[in-house]
């Protein structure tokens, strides 16, 4: 009796260790949270005085708050396309110098050649979703369901396009905020291929967006998935939910990032409540930076300098959190990553091997991520459209070509010597050193060299309109 006792005990002790370790074995549930036209600094945790954005802010208090990550263009349907390839635009075809975006009247979308992530985490099982802003096509072939998401709910484009009334497009962006209505742009919501909504509301698309989003994790929970919920604003034009207006100090643009705040509130608790937050990798980041012609209707880069369609560090730097509580190691993390990293890191997670057919710019932050090892990616590339303006490598940016975007800094010049600096010393790309640096220049020139070596242009899937 005594020695069935004792094995019985042993047996009840056992029991919570295997159940860690059948945890442990689980993959992993991702969640990306894609903001659009977000600047780097419109986060309260990322320095903004009268923006609040408490739900951020906890996943920055509880994961990692990322301060030198990137995305792979500064304008939105290239940044899209390499976040979701985990390769630059320009390989992919999905950059042109003569269209930056698709629009309504685009031919082509994303090449059905190119892998998404979606698709590569249905391999191993996934439920995956696409809630929010496509701009990777918007005819049916080129739709998320066609790029591996078996659900889709959204916008496929952005937000301002499809415009019915009839004021030229600078003149209607002079109109006072009141009097720009949600019935002007004529953007269809759509349920998988079928158009369930036109006009989309869009003074509610933010939440319904992130309510879309917490019931497909409660219908999903006993499998893998994968949401990526891409939400149409703060790109102009702004609209806010009832409960959410006029709530913030910073105005119509503070409504909007709260009430997108508050999206990600839902989602965290929701994934607490349902017991998968230790096994769910969520991660916020904007698509590129603030557009800053429509000035107080636009967002703000910080102390990063210029915007939205540039190759300086404020249209491209953004802001980024992960958190995944009992599995991402909490801190600041300086070094370096990119939305394209997304695609070799969530791979290793779920134990996935990466397409060999390919190049990838995607490189794996596990180990970052779970117990802050250093990051293995040194270098960042610029590219606007086809053209490589800009390259860094560890602390130093050198820029070979330097343009403003809508009029603002500048015209375009290419310099003959590069312009180069600390990004760690001075992020606001204020002072050149490139006199005092030339053999760090040569480095970078090289890195460059290597790159153009083995690059393979894409065809131009944004030029043909209809």
């Amino acid at each position: 009796m005594k020695n069935f006792l004792l094995l019985f005990t042993l047996v009840l002790l056992m029991l919570p260790e295997v159940k860690g370790q059948d945890s442990e074995k689980k993959p992993p549930n991702f969640i990306i949270i894609f903001a659009d036209d977000l600047g780097y600094g419109d986060l309260s945790c990322f320095g903004h005085p009268t923006i609040k954005t408490p739900n951020l802010d906890r996943m920055a208090n509880e994961g990692q708050k990322w301060t030198n990550f990137y995305v792979g263009a500064s304008v939105c349907t290239p940044s899209r396309a390499a976040l979701l390839t985990g390769r630059l635009p320009v390989r992919s075809g999905m950059a042109s110098d003569r269209h930056r975006v698709l629009f309504p009247d685009s031919k082509n979308g994303l090449p059905p050649s190119e892998i998404t992530l979606a698709e590569q985490l249905k391999t191993a099982g996934y439920a995956t979703a696409c809630i929010g802003k496509w701009h990777l096509g918007h005819k049916k072939q080129y739709l998320p369901t066609n790029n591996g998401f078996d659900y889709y709910f959204g916008i496929p484009y952005s937000n301002d396009m499809d415009r019915l009334q009839g004021d030229a497009y600078n003149d209607y962006w002079k109109r006072p905020n009141d009097s720009i209505k949600t019935e002007h742009f004529n953007v269809p919501l759509l349920r998988n291929t079928e158009i369930i909504e036109r006009p989309a509301n869009q003074n509610t698309i933010t939440t319904r967006y992130s309510d879309e989003a917490v019931k497909y994790i409660k219908e999903n929970k006993k499998k893998p998935f994968f949401i990526y919920l891409a939400h149409n604003l703060p790109h102009i034009p702004l609209f806010v939910s009832d409960n959410f207006k006029g709530k913030s100090e910073r105005g119509l643009y503070g409504d909007v990032v709260q009430e997108i705040d508050n999206g990600v509130g839902k989602i965290l608790n929701t994934l607490k409540e349902e017991g998968l937050a230790d096994n769910t990798i969520v991660v916020f980041t904007s698509d590129n930076g603030p557009w800053l012609p429509f000035k107080l209707n636009g967002g703000s880069a910080g102390l990063l300098k210029a915007g939205k369609g540039t190759t300086w560090e404020g249209g491209m730097r953004e802001p980024t959190i992960f958190w995944a509580p009992k599995r991402i190691k909490p801190g600041i993390i300086t070094d370096l990553g990119t939305t394209m990293d997304l695609f070799a890191t969530f791979s290793s997670l779920a134990g996935l091997k990466l397409p060999d057919d390919r190049i990838l710019d995607s490189v794996d932050l596990t180990g970052t991520l779970l117990d802050q090892e250093p990051s293995p990616r040194n270098n960042v590339l610029y590219y606007r459209g086809t053209e490589l303006y800009a390259a860094r490598l560890g602390d130093f940016k050198a820029h070979f070509i330097t343009q403003g975007a809508y009029g603002e800094f500048g015209e375009r010049i290419v310099h003959d010597t590069p312009l180069l600096y600390n990004l760690n010393f001075d992020p606001g790309e204020q002072f050149d050193v490139a006199e005092k640096h030339r053999d760090v220049i040569n480095d970078i020139m090289e890195m460059v060299d290597e790159h153009r070596s083995k690059l393979i242009k894409g065809k131009d899937m944004l030029a043909e309109r209809e």
